[in-house]
């Protein structure tokens, strides 16, 4: 804005000292065209006056100057002329300031030189013997006049430059400066044009419907920040060109990146082909879901199109983390195989048996061995669905079972007594040493916990071998540990053992007995009480596992 102001004062100033040239340059040579005429006349009447008195004697040894002096005979004949030879001259009758003389007395005229640079001023008077003295002077024609002050002209014009352009700048910077100092965050405390009231108005006005939209839109950010920081759920917003515009505290954490991706292309972020082809197909126009697994485990992505004036202007992800989910539902698979192929082993037994005492093709010296394998194929099938019912509950979070004070010495010690039989049957010697140690618990889940660990110990174990139990009491912690010197369990065993009907050894497991949901009852029933199990093995060399029990502030309530 200055320099257009500046432009436009020098412009103006330049104009105005040219249009002042022009006409100063008129007015005086108006002037003096006028001057030059009054003497020109004065001239023309004093020589007619000596013509007149003195005849051709008139003109010997007359100094005319500047001034041209022709006497004219009453037929136009040219009879003197100071420049001239008049023998040489062509008449003067129709010259215009001739003429007017011999009809009024006395006439003037002008006429230019063919190069227009000098004008010929005439004036005539008539004797009073009918003879006619004109008296001509040359004057110098506008043009010639500014061109002999081009000096001067150019001086002026220089001064005139220097003096525009120090005032314009000046004259602009003071101009602009109250406008530079407008305090635009209050723009009605402004003193200065009343020209831009209406502008400050319109502004403070504008600045005020701003401030509320501002106001709101800082509102719904946060509200939309502290929705998508809560998710568990990823949550990524792309425009038309793929560029992420927005994701979440879960989407970064599985993109591995955070916000200073934004502004980016997603496939800068994350080059999975999968989504890739899912956020294409969105961009274009229809929903898509896709499940694909990765290191970190597996997910659901869910990419829609997002619509703005019936186009599509970008596309939501959404990225569900399903590893739990899907493991689950493998385990749910996995356990209904289990408890089919568990359930039909001892059922094709009993219909076995069965038959063939029905049929009477069992011996009657058979009968009673056939009626045992009956009985304990369905008391297999009993502990089995007990398990199963158990395991069920446990998934429930044991809702309905009543927590108290359980002394986890006088626990580990009837559960030695309920297995002493099986112990000595086995030639296994138990022993439980350790200190009194009381938690909050649920006693038929911590019972079931020893027990199960004990019950394995002696299943697993070698003739002559012994398991100890021992249990510890701290600050923050108890444990129970129960250690055998059984056949141990191979390191690549070690992270499913705690599955439903997982097995090291089928074979050997087959011998023992049992139904293979022992340890999972024990890793259910931990978690209920958020207690950790710890497991140390060794080939050959038997098994450690420790149960940590929280205590004081850390126990479950």
């Amino acid at each position: 804005m200055t320099k257009r102001i500046f432009r436009a004062i020098c412009i103006v100033a330049l104009v105005v000292y040219f249009a002042s040239l022009v006409l100063f340059m008129g007015v005086l040579y108006s002037y003096f065209s006028g001057v030059w005429k009054k003497q020109l006349k004065v001239q023309t009447g004093l020589a007619s006056q000596g013509v007149e008195a003195e005849g051709a004697k008139f003109f010997d040894g007359l100094d005319t100057g500047n001034y041209r002096i022709t006497w004219i005979a009453s037929d136009g004949e040219v009879l003197f002329d100071t420049d001239k030879n008049s023998t040489e001259m062509e008449n003067h009758m129709e010259r215009e300031e001739v003429k007017k003389a011999f009809e009024d007395g006395y006439g003037e005229s002008s006429r230019y030189s063919s190069t227009l640079t000098e004008r010929s001023l005439y004036a005539a008077q008539k004797l009073n013997d009918g003879t006619v003295v004109r008296v001509s002077v040359a004057q110098r024609s506008v043009l010639t006049l500014m061109l002999g002050m081009t000096q001067p002209v150019l001086i002026v014009f220089i001064l005139a430059v220097a003096l525009s352009l120090a005032l314009a700048s000046r004259i602009s910077k003071n101009i602009v400066k109250p406008l530079n100092e407008i305090n635009l965050d209050e723009p009605l405390s402004n003193e200065g044009y009343d020209e831009i009231s209406p502008l400050l108005k319109r502004i403070d006005s504008q600045q005020k419907e701003l401030k509320i939209q501002s106001a709101e839109l800082a509102r719904r950010r946060e509200e939309f920040e502290a929705v998508t920081k809560s998710m568990n759920e990823g949550l990524v917003l792309l425009n038309r060109k793929g560029t992420v515009i927005s994701l979440n505290r879960a989407a970064g954490e599985f993109l591995n990146t955070d916000e200073g991706c934004i502004g980016q292309n997603i496939l800068v972020v994350n080059r999975s082909r999968r989504i890739q082809e899912i956020l294409s197909k969105a961009l274009e126009g229809s929903r898509e879901e896709a499940i694909a697994e990765f290191p970190a485990g597996i997910y659901q992505f869910d990419a829609s199109p997002v619509y703005s004036d019936g186009e599509v202007s970008g596309a939501v992800l959404l990225i569900f983390d399903v590893t739990e989910k899907e493991k689950s539902e493998a385990m749910r698979r996995e356990f209904t195989a289990n408890v089919s192929h568990e359930l039909k082993t001892p059922l094709h037994s009993i219909s076995g048996y069965a038959e063939l005492i029905v049929n009477g093709i069992a011996k009657d010296g058979d009968i009673k061995a056939f009626s045992a394998k009956i009985y304990n194929e369905a008391q297999r099938m009993i502990l089995l669905v007990e398990d199963i019912i158990r395991l069920s509950r446990l998934d429930e979070g044991a809702e309905d079972m009543r927590r108290e004070a359980v002394e986890l010495l006088a626990a580990a010690e009837e559960v030695k007594r309920s297995l002493q039989p099986e112990a000595e049957n086995a030639g296994i010697e138990v022993s439980v040493i350790g200190e009194s140690a009381v938690i909050n618990g649920i006693r038929q889940l911590i019972n079931g916990i020893i027990f199960n660990l004990c019950d394995n110990a002696i299943k697993y174990n070698r003739p002559n071998g012994t398991v100890v139990i021992e249990v510890k009491s701290g600050d923050s912690e108890a444990a129970v540990t129960v250690k055998d010197t059984g056949i141990g369990i191979p390191p690549e065993h070690q992270g499913r053992i705690f599955e439903r009907f997982y097995r090291v050894d089928k074979s050997h497991s087959k011998e023992v007995g049992g139904t293979g949901l022992g340890l999972s009852i024990v890793k259910h029933a931990a978690k209920i009480h958020n207690a950790r199990i710890e497991l140390k093995s060794a080939l050959g060399e038997g098994t450690e596992i420790t149960v940590y029990f929280p205590v004081g502030n850390d126990a479950p309530i």
